[in-house]
């Protein structure tokens, strides 16, 4: 199990927030948990130094490519990017420095799995550089997968059979329980405990973590197969857990 660092882009800025209160018609009513004086390079040169690959670039609406790009830069090959993400420009942002696109909107058209699209998408950044983002919410007792920065219900659960088809397109997953994301409330557990029975590829969980001993809660219910993120706890970021002290947990699971 590894921990992944994320630098999460609003108009512009590296932000962290409440990601249910996202809304197309009505940007003002977004949440910030924090906006961060410092530029989207200047956390990923911080990643590169503190040895964190495979950290997450995620652009939350327009605006936010140049940062998004200034950060694959500073850390070439350390950094996935996503949002906004189809055939067209994944070369842009994989030839910037990114070692994997991250997809969701693209690939669930009109609230089913494009097959057709999936397929571009594996021609244009190759299986093993594609990052499917299967961001859910809940809803009739069941795992529902969300698009549009989680605006919008798909048709499509999450669970062992979905898992198993959309494996076959990348070359890992990025889930965020999207309910208690930015909420620091805790982390989804029966989510983390199902990934790990479901996944077989390399797969990240963000949502809710709040303090460090939920590195050690993912690490038991993920069957130390599931990678976390922490976003808003983060000190770096206004929250309590020490950024310093994560560090030092990733590098102990490595040995």
């Amino acid at each position: 199990m590894r921990f992944r660092p994320c630098i999460d882009l609003h108009q512009g800025k590296v932000k962290q927030i409440v990601g249910g209160t996202l809304r197309d018609e009505d940007p003002a009513h977004v949440k910030e948990n924090f906006v961060s004086p410092r530029s989207a390079a200047d956390f990923a040169r911080m990643y590169k130094e503190d040895g964190l690959p495979g950290g997450h670039v995620i652009m939350l609406g327009p605006g936010n490519e140049e940062e998004a790009l200034s950060a694959l830069k500073a850390f070439p090959g350390g950094l996935q990017v996503g949002g906004g993400i189809t055939p067209d420009n994944a070369d842009r942002f994989l030839e910037a420095g990114a070692s994997h696109v991250i997809v969701t909107s693209y690939v669930f058209h009109d609230g089913i799995v494009d097959e057709k699209r999936l397929d571009e998408l594996v021609a244009s950044a190759g299986k093993e550089r594609l990052v499917l983002d299967l961001s859910c919410r809940e809803k009739d007792d069941a795992f529902t997968i969300v698009t549009n920065r989680w605006q919008s219900f798909t048709q499509v659960q999450l669970d062992a059979a979905s898992i198993a088809s959309l494996q076959a397109y990348c070359s890992e997953f990025l889930v965020h329980a999207a309910d208690v994301e930015g909420r620091m409330e805790g982390i989804h557990e029966g989510l983390v405990a199902s990934l790990a029975q479901w996944c077989t590829i390399p797969t990240t969980y963000a949502g809710g973590a709040t303090s460090l001993e939920d590195l050690d809660k993912v690490k038991s219910l993920g069957q130390n197969r599931i990678d976390l993120t922490i976003g808003s706890a983060l000190d770096l970021f206004g929250g309590s857990v020490p950024y310093k002290e994560v560090v030092r947990w990733h590098h102990a699971q490595l040995g």
